[in-house]
């Protein structure tokens, strides 16, 4: 395999001293063990809960190429043989690394930031732009201090495109991440009531996901959505900080990207949208509105980065929800028949939440069959928290929802402003309310399982995809139907 990084630059990149004899090269970078890779270099962080160092050993076995350690850790090493990068924080390392790859690579990087639709962007603009050349994108959510470190540092020098997804919980984070990634296109997809906790208010936040604009290279985009609230306060943010293109998205008269006509299905969407002249028709291989508004994000970006949108927004036919973000499994229940389970497990806040409940609404459902909402806590709502959780209680009425199963304090809200019309029942934690959620559904339900992901609700979808088989026609998930 072609290497990703030469041993030689890799360790001149990070100011690091070898030990042993290094490989040639390297194929990957790690940060775990576990899915360590033979010929990756392994980077044994320090994180708030293990100490990569300890995984030292079991990165060896998994066939490490290199480790990169901490200075002040190599006595506790050693026992081991396998070649060694020596630096004095392995974390400042990975950064250092990861500013070399930003530096080396020729590809147009888009960074996407936003409360909701981060992930659903990236991974759609992967997939649009992957119609185009070659794309480099972040594994899951790795938006944080080391994930898009490690994300960069992962980049191919070859790449034409590379996507990055930054996240933040405080100010001030985002500004420390673009300055890595340098961006010449910047998304911001939605201001929405997350992590409200941290933030005194949505304009807060909105100055906070700001902070993407001030590292945008030269000559570079901003791309901000017509429909949001905040958009004057992003649209001054981002000319304020220097960046010399703003474009904006969205079912605005005055979108650079405008959607121009939309119909939603229970599993595609089919919209056209009218930019430079013209309109681009595509199919979202993906349901609800929302993810239409990524869509229009997605194909703006696309052209900004000189791709060919027509290729990009025909790939978008092939996109599916992730894994906990909206992905679609049709399964079989022992009474004969099947249900629909909606795995919205991953994130949820006031604004995707009530995202999620529309989705659910729109959903077709089998004679006899019922809408179940199985929600969970939103967190890091601070002093809103009570308040945001009783106001979904229209969003179900809305969605036509005729079962409410809840869990956790917060939700308690919730189970209190509902009418005594919709049957409801609440449970302490996500452990107390699965055994209810495995008993409550029946043959032609659509069931909807949304929460935040400390919240614990994959252990919900986890119970619902071990106790009941796939149906009949192969692989659980809808996909394209």
């Amino acid at each position: 395999m072609t290497p990703l990084w030469r041993s030689d630059l890799l360790c001149a990149a990070m100011n690091g001293r070898p030990v042993g004899t290094l490989p040639e090269g390297v194929t990957g970078i790690s940060i775990d063990s576990r899915t360590l890779a033979p010929g990756d270099a392994f980077f044994a962080i320090r994180g708030d809960r293990v100490d990569g160092h300890d995984f030292a050993t079991a990165a060896v076995k998994a066939g490490a190429g290199l480790l990169v350690v901490a200075e002040g850790k190599l006595p506790a090493l050693g026992r081991i043989t396998a070649p060694m990068i020596v630096v004095p924080d392995v974390l400042a390392a990975l950064e250092a690394a990861g500013i070399a790859a930003r530096a080396r690579t020729r590809a147009r990087i888009v960074a996407v930031t936003g409360s909701v639709g981060k992930t659903t962007t990236k991974e759609a603009l992967r997939v649009a732009l992957s119609a185009c050349g070659t794309v480099h994108a972040a594994d899951r959510s790795f938006n944080n201090h080391w994930g898009v470190p490690l994300t960069l540092a992962r980049m191919p020098e070859d790449c034409d495109y590379a996507v990055f997804e930054i996240g933040m919980n405080h100010p001030g984070e985002i500004r420390a991440l673009s300055r890595f990634v340098r961006p010449h296109i910047a998304v911001v997809t939605l201001i929405a009531p997350a992590h409200l906790g941290h933030f005194s208010s949505l304009e807060e936040i909105a100055r906070a996901k700001a902070e993407i604009f001030e590292a945008v290279e030269p000559g570079g985009h901003a791309l901000v959505n017509r429909d949001d609230r905040q958009w004057k306060l992003l649209d001054k943010a981002a000319q304020d900080a220097g960046v010399e293109h703003v474009w904006s998205f969205g079912e605005h008269a005055r979108s650079t990207f405008r959607l121009a006509s939309c119909m939603l299905g229970a599993a595609v969407s089919r919209i056209t949208v009218a930019m430079a002249g013209r309109e681009v028709a595509a199919t979202i291989g993906a349901p609800g509105r929302h993810i239409v508004q990524n869509a229009l994000a997605v194909l703006g970006a696309a052209y900004l980065a000189g791709a060919d949108v027509e290729k990009a927004a025909a790939a978008l036919a092939g996109f599916e929800a992730e894994k906990g973000r909206g992905r679609q499994y049709r399964l079989s229940h022992p009474a004969g028949g099947e249900f629909v389970l909606i795995d919205e497990s991953y994130n949820a806040n006031p604004v995707s939440m009530r995202a999620a409940l529309a989705v659910l609404g729109a959903m077709p459902v089998a004679q006899g069959g019922r809408r179940i909402a199985v929600l969970g806590d939103m967190l890091e709502l601070g002093e809103h928290s009570q308040r945001l959780h009783a106001g979904l209680a229209r969003a179900l009425a809305e969605a036509n929802v005729e079962r409410a199963l809840l869990g956790g304090p917060q939700m308690a809200a919730l189970a209190e402003s509902l009418s005594a019309d919709l049957p409801c029942k609440h449970r302490d934690d996500a452990e107390a309310l699965k055994p209810l959620v495995l008993e409550t559904v029946q043959p032609g339900d659509v069931v909807m399982v949304k929460a935040s992901n400390g919240a614990g609700f994959t252990r919900i979808v986890a119970a619902l995809l071990d106790g009941f088989p796939a149906a009949a026609g192969g692989d659980a998930s809808m996909g394209q139907v």
